[in-house]
């Protein structure tokens, strides 16, 4: 497992990045590797995000010194959304099938967590994010059908979307930590436009879906300071909760969010009006 750790810092430090510096503080260019776990702790809200990628072997959901904990989730909870082929998820000895597009809540408290596929020419791809945790919730599968499905947007608007969530009060509990998949339709391209902020807590976005040769522009920073980082397929972003957080895509895409902090209350935004962007 490759634990990569990122420092949080002051919005008037991001105003005066280039592009490469923007690049090396917020963006995680490779997100899944063969046989391996790839994972970024950001010191916004503690989160840790990132792939795991079994092929031809079991991977095990090791702790690391960064934690000085026993084990992964001694003081933590975590989130599972797969994109690639079937796979299976190991918890304590319990087995769970996880297809392609469904998800999985883990409580704080297990122990071993192992991750395979069903077929190693059509892996699975795990996106995991996990926040820390104050009291154990129970493991919970969300089939994509178990999934809370809010269509938004508008054709008119290049933003007609689908926000599936997932980790969220209307679907199973948890401590603080809020996922879900947004799925964007033909002819789209904007995501979370209008922009927000969220005061009280940060989010993490992971575009995927991409098609080749196209990219997604993510905008960041604040309102009045806005900057943009080129987004490729199976990339990740982090966003601070100063931070705006929308994208324009040259085709449709779909992305993960994660989300951890003060509150999970899904609708907590500071909204801005698109004339007051800069």
């Amino acid at each position: 497992m490759k634990l990569e750790v990122r420092y949080a810092n002051h919005p008037a430090d991001s105003k005066k990045y280039d592009t490469a510096e923007l690049r090396k503080h917020y963006l995680m260019e490779k997100v899944f590797e063969k046989d391996e776990i790839l994972l970024v702790y950001s010191h916004q809200d503690r989160i840790i995000a990132g792939g795991v990628m079994p092929v031809t072997k079991t991977l095990k959901l090791e702790t690391n010194d960064a934690l000085r904990a026993k084990y992964f989730l001694e003081r933590r909870e975590l989130g599972i959304i797969n994109i690639g082929g079937a796979g299976i998820v190991k918890l304590d000895g319990e087995t769970y099938n996880v297809k392609s597009n469904d998800g999985l809540y883990v409580g704080m408290g297990t122990v071993d967590v192992e991750f395979s596929s069903v077929d190693e020419n059509n892996p699975a791809k795990f996106y995991i994010a996990s926040a820390p945790a104050h009291k154990t919730y129970p493991t919970y599968y969300i089939d994509f059908e178990k999934a809370n499905h809010r269509p938004c947007g508008d054709a008119k608007t290049l933003n007609k979307r689908v926000i599936n969530q997932y980790i969220h009060p209307d679907v199973c509990q948890s401590c603080q930590l809020a996922m879900g998949m947004t799925n964007l339709e033909e002819g789209s391209g904007w995501n979370t436009m209008p922009s927000h902020t969220h005061e009280r807590r940060m989010e993490v976005y992971f575009y995927f879906d991409i098609p080749q040769d196209n990219i997604v522009f993510h905008m960041m920073g604040e309102p009045t300071e806005t900057r943009h980082i080129v987004m490729h397929n199976e990339e990740l972003v982090i966003s601070p909760s100063w931070s705006i957080h929308s994208g324009i895509g040259t085709s449709n895409y779909s992305f993960i969010w994660a989300m951890c902090g003060e509150n999970q209350d899904f609708d907590d935004m500071d909204n801005i009006k698109n004339v007051d962007l800069r």
